[in-house]
């Protein structure tokens, strides 16, 4: 039968990874659990992007914060200021920061602040008198980056572009969709994509966790066997390539 995955991102995100699973000849189903919603922009927010020149790196953490960041960018910059790196936690944020002609660096061995904080271009970038780096994101992210860098000595301002909510679908929604298209693995793209896949399931999760679950990062991989998940499969990143690797290297269970 193969792999049958569920696939939780946000639609857009859902859509664009469904059509490259399609082409391997992998059967996915789509059932977003992360909707993504703007924040309304404030005093604070123009004051963080008119002062966007005093930060020697600008780091970008989701593909979210990406597009409404440039648009912000575009709203008040003629040009983005000569100089500045800017960086993301994958390839698929900085594809989009690629696209504008930012020419943004990210690390090739992994999807998350660990594999960011470990890339030498970062390193470069923050060896300058005082420096100061801005955080692209949304709404509550984590800590881990900032704290880092501070501890580093570095000064770390965030702007916060969206929040993530769970769509609102029918008791059950989620066990019968599984059950119905004969599901066989569940796809997960963050720590909040896992607490909202948990939420939903509720009385089922039980059930649920003994289907393979791939995730992007150790820390979601053990946030997840935490929660009782019983086959956690790290993919070492949230791109498409790293799924499909993960796979190639895992096969489907047996019908």
């Amino acid at each position: 039968m193969g792999w049958r995955l569920l696939l939780t991102r946000p639609s857009e995100e859902c859509e664009a990874l469904a059509a490259t699973l399609a082409e391997q000849q992998v059967f996915s189903s789509s059932l977003p659990l992360l909707a993504i919603e703007p924040l309304e922009e404030t005093p604070e927010q123009r004051g963080v992007i008119l002062d966007l020149d005093r930060y020697c790196a600008v780091v970008v953490v989701s593909k979210p914060a990406a597009r409404l960041g440039l648009e912000l960018l575009d709203r008040y910059w003629p040009q983005p200021p000569a100089g500045q790196r800017w960086f993301s936690v994958g390839a698929a944020t900085g594809a989009v920061l690629d696209a504008y002609g930012l020419h943004a660096a990210w690390p090739g061995n992994g999807d998350d602040s660990e594999a960011l904080l470990a890339l030498s271009a970062f390193s470069d970038a923050l060896a300058v008198p005082d420096p100061k780096v801005l955080i692209m994101r949304g709404e509550g992210g984590r800590e881990f980056l900032a704290e880092r860098l501070r501890g580093q000595g570095v000064a770390v301002d965030y702007l916060e572009l969206y929040r993530r909510c769970l769509p609102e679908y029918p008791v059950g929604t989620l066990l019968q969709r599984v059950e119905s298209e004969h599901l066989n693995g569940l796809v997960i793209s963050s720590g909040q994509g896992l607490e909202n896949l948990q939420r939903l399931a509720g009385d089922a999760w039980s059930e649920l966790a003994g289907l393979t679950l791939f995730v992007p990062s150790p820390r979601v991989a053990e946030q997840a066997a935490l929660a009782g998940a019983k086959n956690v499969v790290d993919c070492r990143g949230a791109s498409a390539a790293a799924l499909l690797a993960a796979l190639r290297q895992y096969p489907a269970p047996a019908p």
